[in-house]
């Protein structure tokens, strides 16, 4: 897992919030998720993540995992969405 800070200025405060950003292999069919973020490792697949629908603050759920984990299937916007391993472990995401 990995320990994230946001930092929100509203006029002259600073406000922290964490969160824990996990994998998606951490979660099991029919959990609850938000996308945080993307991984820096990750720039050739972003583009694409983003056309996609999977922009950060996204919600969906977990529909499926494939026989040995890959792929994986999500619900996201009000259709379903199969990812790769590769395409999967660049979100950065936080369990609801």
């Amino acid at each position: 897992m990995i320990d994230g800070w946001f930092f929100i200025h509203p006029a002259l405060f600073i406000i922290k919030a964490k969160f824990v950003s996990i994998n998606l292999k951490n979660l099991s069919v029919g959990d609850l998720a938000k996308i945080v973020g993307f991984e820096q490792a990750g720039k050739p697949y972003r583009k694409r993540l983003l056309a996609m629908g999977l922009t950060p603050g996204t919600e969906f759920s977990i529909t499926r995992f494939a026989p040995m984990g890959d792929p994986v299937e999500i619900k996201l916007r009000g259709f379903s969405l199969t990812l790769r391993k590769d395409e999967a472990n660049i979100l950065m995401i936080e369990k609801l």
